[in-house]
């Protein structure tokens, strides 16, 4: 129940708190910008670059299931925060130190930065679940969305401008260059983060405690709508295959396929993960606030909006299309990181909800995984293949949602 007295000091957490994941997102989606062709100029394969960005992610998402299950039982919030804090942000400019060949070193980080986001995700939603409590989840998740992506453009902006300042550096060099600059917001965001714990040691105070104990119950919405996200996961191309393909096919780099256009330079690919990231931002509050009227059906409207993305941006080589794509991927992103936070936050109680988060995003890992080594594979193969699958798959979750929509109005009318 809402507490108009908390209310401020539920928003002024929520804006903080975010500010350090504004600060967290400059970093690692700064380095997401340009991964793709950093690995490739280390010697990394599509079929590889999809396999190892589908496994950090299975290993972030599967992981949270187990943190979250140790936060729940000793309700030790702030520690693993700053702890998965300190982990993701120390091995985005460690980057920076990898050797010429040395694209298994690369690949070792990414998992070490995805154990980092494992450790802190399930505290971290959770505490961000009990502020909003107070102001409504969709609109809380969508503010902080909103500042998530901040950051995310700023990050892209900030390696563009240290690109343009080539001198006689080599690519690769160039590249280290970038990655060691993410330094900055990095130690920003654990300033920020324990300026945030200094105010608010006990975030978990915004919302009442249950009277009894209650072990998570999977009820028949909470298990479509995983279903549902989980197709999601599956068809939605992971951005380190889209800017290998933006990088061969529009900025004439090496690579697989013949035909380039020079639509883009390779000092500009930042620019377009900026966009995609404002995108992400504005798409995630509206969806956020969506949700907090219609539920998990806004899912539907997303999902419809997005899923043509990998045909405009495989199947079209022209420059409208693959801006209109990035548009609608960036749809996708911003619904899917706003609503699966607010709708595990409506649909599992308080004592159990990191547990809840760990269970959602273990499945959410496992078909991202799958479906980015898939989708990695078919691209070296067949990119027609590729757009089907993906395409197909996000469709096919629609079903899902409204099936959970459902019983979620059902289970509300009983109670």
């Amino acid at each position: 129940m809402k507490n108009k007295n908390k209310m401020p000091m539920a928003m002024a957490f929520i804006l903080l708190f975010s500010i350090a994941s504004l600060f967290s997102d400059m970093t690692h989606e700064g380095a997401s910008s340009i991964r793709g062709v950093y690995m490739s100029l280390l010697g990394a394969s599509a079929g590889v670059i999809g396999f190892v960005s589908g496994l950090g992610e299975l290993v972030g998402y599967s992981m949270r299931y187990v943190f979250g299950r140790i936060v729940d039982r000793t309700k030790s919030y702030w520690p693993m925060v700053i702890l998965g804090y300190i982990l993701d942000i120390v091995t985005v400019p460690a980057l920076a130190l990898v050797g010429d060949d040395g694209w298994i070193a690369a690949c070792s980080l990414l998992i070490v930065q995805r154990m980092g986001k494992a450790i802190k995700k399930p505290a971290k939603d959770t505490i961000m679940s009990f502020a909003a409590n107070q102001m409504g989840a969709g609109k809380s998740f969508g503010i902080q969305e909103v500042l998530d992506q901040i950051g995310a453009f700023l990050g892209p902006v900030l390696l563009y401008l240290v690109m343009l300042n080539k001198t006689e550096s080599s690519t690769l060099d160039l590249y280290r260059r970038s990655f060691a600059y993410l330094a900055i917001p990095g130690s920003l965001t654990l300033i920020v983060l324990l300026v945030t714990r200094t105010r608010f040691p006990n975030p978990q105070h915004f919302e009442p405690e249950p009277k009894v104990y209650e072990p998570i119950r999977m009820k028949k919405e909470f298990v479509l709508y995983i279903a549902g996200i989980s197709l999601f996961a599956f068809g939605f191309v992971d951005y380190s295959i889209i800017i290998l393909h933006v990088s061969r096919t529009y900025s004439g780099l090496s690579g697989a396929l013949s035909q380039t256009t020079s639509l883009i330079s390779t000092g500009d690919l930042p620019l377009l993960y900026s966009g995609a990231m404002i995108v992400d931002g504005i798409a995630a509050l509206v969806f956020g606030i969506l949700y907090d009227r219609h539920g998990v059906k806004t899912l539907v409207l997303s999902t419809v909006l997005s899923a043509p993305f990998a045909i405009l941006i495989f199947s079209v080589n022209s420059a409208w299309a693959l801006y209109a794509g990035i548009v609608l991927w960036g749809i996708g992103m911003g619904a899917q990181e706003s609503i699966l936070k607010a709708a595990v936050a409506t649909m599992v109680r308080k004592s159990s909800r990191a547990t809840g988060y760990g269970i959602f995003e273990l499945s959410f890992g496992i078909f991202w995984f799958l479906g980015s080594w898939l989708l990695g594979v078919l691209y070296d193969r067949s990119l027609t293949a590729m757009v089907i699958v993906s395409v197909a798959s996000q469709v096919l979750a629609i079903p899902m949602y409204l099936a959970s929509s459902r019983f979620r109005k059902k289970s509300q009318q009983q109670s």
